[in-house]
């Protein structure tokens, strides 16, 4: 009897995770505090803004939004963004895979002063799994995506998956 309650309560748990939306998955990893603006409002012409990559390097060579400017998470640097964007009132839309590194950015962003920053809701996955055009590194039009991760790729319900690679002993030196 204990066996087959602990596995229908491990179904039960494995059943909600895979019915988990993206919604829910920003609930869960984000504080709100930035508004989230959507693929569609950004994609529209009369929509100007500052568009920011906050990924990795690597993932920003395989793809990107047009005009993205490439900020960085890891090694993003605050004072360096304020020197060359020093318009504290200028539109600023952040993004990432799915919108939860860049809610980080944001935040560092709306602290230095900067009042009118957006989280891009989905981040590149939604723009790409709505069919919006995505770039490489020579601002060509591509399908292909860099994932972030195999656990996050799961998101990305169009193009193709581009997944991180792995380090090995040869190319860690």
């Amino acid at each position: 009897m204990k066996i087959r309650l602990i596995f229908l309560l491990g179904l039960f748990t494995f059943t909600l995770q895979a019915q988990e939306s993206l919604d829910d998955l920003l609930k869960r990893y984000n504080k709100n505090d930035i508004p989230y603006i959507s693929v569609q409002e950004l994609a529209m012409p009369k929509t100007k803004c500052i568009i920011l990559d906050a990924r990795e390097p690597e993932e920003y060579e395989v793809s990107h939004l047009k005009d993205a400017v490439f900020i960085g998470y890891t090694h993003f640097k605050l004072n360096d963004f304020m020197t060359k964007f020093p318009n504290t009132d200028e539109a600023i839309v952040v993004y990432c895979s799915l919108g939860i590194r860049s809610e980080t950015i944001a935040n560092q962003l709306k602290k230095a002063g900067y009042t009118n920053v957006q989280n891009l809701y989905g981040g590149i996955f939604e723009w790409k799994n709505h069919d919006f055009s995505i770039y490489n590194s020579e601002d060509k039009e591509t399908d292909s995506i860099h994932t972030y991760s195999k656990a996050w790729s799961k998101w990305l319900k169009k193009g193709q998956k581009v997944y991180p690679k792995l380090l090995t002993k040869s190319n860690q030196n």
